[in-house]
């Protein structure tokens, strides 16, 4: 069976249109009488991938100060005027 909505009738009853195309009916969405859209279900993937811990492992370097802090760009930093007084 096919149901056949206008745009103010699918705004007001779209939870409603929702549920009977996920039970396998279509669903048209007109515009003065004009079919403009058809409402159907998102087919699921399978499953969703799970995240695989140690994936990256091997891939990625880091260097050892790779969190260093610079002397001379943290003193221009925090000492600038953004920051006048030294606070941050």
């Amino acid at each position: 069976m096919t149901i056949k909505a206008n745009i103010h009738e699918a705004k007001t009853n779209l939870s409603k249109l929702i549920a009977a195309a996920k039970q396998g009916e279509e669903v048209i969405i007109a515009r003065a009488g004009q079919p403009e859209v058809r409402l159907v279900p998102v087919q699921a993937d399978e499953k969703p991938r799970r995240r695989q811990f140690g994936a990256w492992a091997g891939k990625v370097w880091m260097a050892p100060d790779m969190d260093a802090v610079d002397r001379e760009i943290a003193e221009d930093f925090y000492n600038s005027k953004i920051f006048p007084d030294g606070d941050v």
